[in-house]
């Protein structure tokens, strides 16, 4: 699981935009290409992100290929 690996990811959470699912959240990785989730609330869309992450993690484990090191900047500018 990811916690074992000692890994760190950055998440977006963003609130879904279309009416018909208000109150909902979109969540991603930036590191992860592919790797995002959602939720009916905050919480669920955060558990179900942690889940997808182990999910990504397990499959690049199982394929051979390395695990991504967090590199991403974030910034804020106003305008």
């Amino acid at each position: 699981m990811a916690a074992k690996r000692g890994k760190v990811y950055t998440i977006i959470l963003q609130p879904e935009t279309d009416p018909e699912f208000e109150g909902h959240y979109n969540a991603s990785v930036p590191a992860l290409p592919g790797c995002f989730s959602y939720g009916t609330t905050r919480e669920d869309a955060l558990g179900n992100i942690k889940e997808a992450i182990e999910l990504y993690l397990e499959d690049l484990e199982a394929a051979g290929e390395p695990i991504p090191d967090e590199r991403i900047e974030s910034l804020e500018v106003g305008v």
